[in-house]
């Protein structure tokens, strides 16, 4: 168990009631489009469901409830250089638990990591071992979440979200050494904490293993990158590039290229903000064409009202372009590149096109070129799960991270 004190007073967190009667207002007002002719969902989110579910926001959903439910844990503000931090905690239950600082991506939350929290915090208490017990901070990004409003650095992307990630635990909290893992966007975070400040990290656990100039360059919003499907494909291998493409083009190009004109409308209308994150949650989980085997109603809307509450839709998208305006260079020119040592979470849902096995999915990265970017230790892949892995595989996920570390703390 960790007697260290903690430097912080805990503040649990309050949606104001004038937020929630505004919100009310707003759905039940809410301006309908035809949508005719999108039964399938050719064009987008569907209008049948959104509204119902929007219904539902409107009269049944309970955020009370949900707050009591995210207020369990601990949760702190504080400011680090002029960025305005939100995290959750969850002391580690162990002999010597290890800090670890959780990143997520969009359209996560905080809140994507609540089904790891409990088990990577105490381990016996779901039958492990308590030496692989972790302190957990777990924040909401710059401009995400409660970690706004996000004033006075309208520049904040990935590689500076770990500057102020280092600062928060190493300055503000105290730790000497720590560990990072990260999903998305999230990855990236944790990568940049693996590439600068190595020697200050046990290791970092991340759900892909990009490049950290994966958003740098000329065609950065462009998923293919410009590159024509090559002709004389098989056809399953052909549909898997043209599904691929379609699953993450249309958000990487409206975020990088016009995030502020996108904001007025999603800032404005919960309808709007919600249709737009909802595209994403039912389309890159792995739920065989139903969001809600995945997200229940309660979960789809607690995740929008982390958003919503905090205002926070505009300064989330912007960091895409952030990402691509000021972009990554390298601390040093060491390689590899990332040179803490790096577990890596792979899933089925995402597997490129021609993969089909949970072997030929961790071959694939070890001969691609991103392979050689990271001093990686622990690469596993499932034939399972989607995008948001802690949140739709949590036992794995917890496995494999507990695996990355073990022997390293």
């Amino acid at each position: 168990m960790s007697t260290r004190s903690f430097p912080l007073e805990p503040v649990p967190l309050h949606v104001p009631d004038e937020v929630l009667d505004d919100l009310r207002r707003r759905l039940t007002m809410t301006k309908w489009p035809l949508d005719a002719g999108n039964d399938d969902g050719y064009y987008g989110v569907r209008r049948s469901y959104l509204q119902e579910l929007v219904e539902y926001w409107a009269e049944d959903f309970d955020w009370r409830a949900a707050e009591r439910a995210i207020n369990a844990y601990e949760h702190y503000r504080v400011d680090v250089g002029g960025v305005p931090v939100h995290f959750m905690r969850k002391p580690g239950v162990g002999p010597n638990p290890v800090p670890l600082i959780l990143s997520h991506g969009w359209p996560w939350t905080f809140w994507h990591w609540s089904k790891v929290i409990d088990r990577l915090a105490d381990p016996a208490a779901f039958g492990g071992d308590p030496a692989d017990a972790f302190d957990l901070i777990v924040p909401s990004l710059p401009g995400f979440g409660f970690s706004t409003p996000l004033a006075n650095r309208p520049d904040m992307n990935f590689w500076k979200i770990a500057d102020v990630w280092h600062e928060l635990m190493t300055g503000v909290l105290g730790y000497e050494r720590y560990a990072a893992g990260g999903c998305d966007v999230g990855a990236l975070v944790a990568g940049q904490l693996g590439h600068k400040y190595a020697d200050e990290l046990y290791a970092i656990h991340i759900g892909s293993g990009l490049k950290l100039t994966f958003f740098n360059g000329d065609r950065a919003w462009d998923f293919s990158g410009g590159r024509p499907i090559p002709d004389g494909l098989p056809e399953e291998v052909h549909a898997r590039v043209v599904a691929l493409d379609k699953r993450f083009a249309v958000h990487l190009a409206a975020h990088v290229l016009d995030p502020s004109t996108l904001s007025y409308g999603l800032a404005d209308s919960p309808v709007g903000m919600l249709a737009w994150m909802l595209e994403r949650w039912a389309n890159w989980s792995d739920n065989d064409g139903d969001v809600e085997k995945v997200f229940s109603k309660d979960d789809l809307l607690t995740h929008a009202m982390i958003y919503w509450a905090g205002n926070a839709i505009e300064t989330s998208i912007r960091t895409y372009a952030n990402n691509n305006r000021y972009p990554w260079t390298p601390s040093h020119d060491r390689w590899p590149v990332v040179e803490a040592p790096t577990g890596i979470t792979l899933v089925g849902y995402e597997n490129p096109p021609g993969v089909t096995t949970d072997e030929q999915r961790v071959q694939n990265f070890l001969d691609s070129d991103r392979a050689a970017w990271y001093n990686h230790v622990n690469v596993t892949a499932h034939d399972h799960g989607g995008h948001f892995i802690p949140w739709e595989i949590p036992d794995e996920w917890v496995e494999d991270l507990r695996r990355t570390f073990r022997g390293r703390r």
